[in-house]
């Protein structure tokens, strides 16, 4: 059986806009968040047949559910059957949820020191850790390896660990992978694949 994965991130959100990070509070999508999600939904439509014969399963966080009846609506996918799955939430980033990098350093500079820009998530007070979230994802990979055709909605930084994992990326190269919010990726074969929906004309 030849597994095909299309792998989709929410559309923007208030927080993204103001800088917040949101872990997993929430905050609702903006216009433009909404307008992403049409196009995604549009250019993932050219690669799918028969929307009957494909798993959608979710992440149950808000920001991801929205963005999942939009796709539904544009790929005409009964939003009934979608599956929520627990394990494709966004990386639980503790105490610092809500908050700006700003603040973040402000409170905390000892826990900021000597990261960077992809990986200072994870020294969030009452957060997740790297492997913690990497079993999580890799238990859901698992879980859906009878499935054929899967269309998945998750978020940033878990985007990139489940692509991590999937290509079996170290670390380092896993939390430097594209999260842009007019791309989603296809898993195949060990490969990826991105299609950004941005530039299209539909």
């Amino acid at each position: 059986m030849k597994q095909i994965i299309y792998l989709l991130r929410h559309g923007e959100t208030e927080f993204n806009v103001k800088g917040k990070y949101q872990g997993e509070l929430d905050s609702p999508l903006t216009p433009e968040g909404i307008e992403q999600v049409e196009n995604n939904g549009r250019l993932l439509k050219l690669f799918i047949d028969n929307p009957k014969e494909w798993d959608f399963i979710s992440s149950p966080l808000g920001r991801a559910k929205r963005s999942t009846d939009i796709i539904c609506e544009v790929i005409g996918y009964d939003k009934n059957k979608v599956t929520m799955d627990n394990r494709l939430r966004e990386v639980s980033v503790g105490k610092w949820a809500g908050l700006t990098t700003k603040e973040i350093e402000k409170s905390w500079p000892d826990l900021i020191e000597n990261t960077n820009s992809y990986n200072w998530y994870f020294n969030s007070p009452n957060g997740e850790s790297y492997d913690s979230v990497v079993e999580r994802v890799s238990d859901w990979l698992r879980s859906i390896r009878d499935k054929e055709k899967v269309i998945v909605m998750s978020h940033g930084l878990t985007g990139r660990i489940i692509r991590g994992v999937y290509k079996n990326l170290e670390k380092d190269q896993a939390l430097i992978l594209e999260v842009s919010q007019n791309t989603f990726f296809k898993l195949a074969d060990k490969q990826i694949a991105r299609f950004c929906s941005e530039y299209e004309e539909f």
